[in-house]
């Protein structure tokens, strides 16, 4: 049998799911708060570095075809020409913030590529994804015991 601290943790590294995943799953199955809390915010981090450092290797592996090198030019030059001044002026707090909103196709595997995507610095994104990770946590954890309260649960 798997462990419940366990399942928490493996379903806060998934990229759809995360910690918007995990902590509602902790919860629900009586695990205690601050349990479910670290264990989603380390399970959530665990991926980030990683996609961070491989994101590079798979990119020139990809290059070495005509058709997904003209793909990737394009996907980059789109992304930076249409947020690059916001980007450059609010880079910290807008990779933050993307990352805290607790909503699909936001958190830290998206925040991963997009810090990828404009080239941030990795330590920079490794701490902003971070702090992003938190904020969402919190975020999560009050909606999640609110929503308790609310159906009285």
């Amino acid at each position: 049998m798997i462990p419940l601290w366990f399942k928490v943790f493996i379903i806060s590294m998934l990229p759809i799911s995360e910690l918007r995943g995990s902590i509602p799953f902790g919860i629900a199955n009586s695990m205690p708060l601050w349990h479910v809390w670290i264990i989603s915010i380390i399970g959530n981090m665990i991926p980030v570095p990683f996609i961070l450092l491989f994101l590079q290797p798979i990119e020139k592996f990809f290059r070495r075809w005509k058709i997904f090198d003209y793909v990737i030019d394009k996907i980059f030059d789109y992304t930076r020409r249409k947020t690059r001044k916001s980007i450059e002026r609010w880079e910290t707090l807008s990779l933050i913030l993307f990352v805290a909103i607790p909503l699909p196709v936001t958190g830290a595997w998206t925040g991963s590529l997009a810090a990828y995507l404009f080239g941030l610095d990795f330590k920079k994104s490794l701490i902003c994804i971070f702090f992003g990770i938190i904020l969402a946590s919190f975020i999560v954890t009050i909606a999640i015991m609110e929503g308790i309260k609310l159906f009285g649960g």
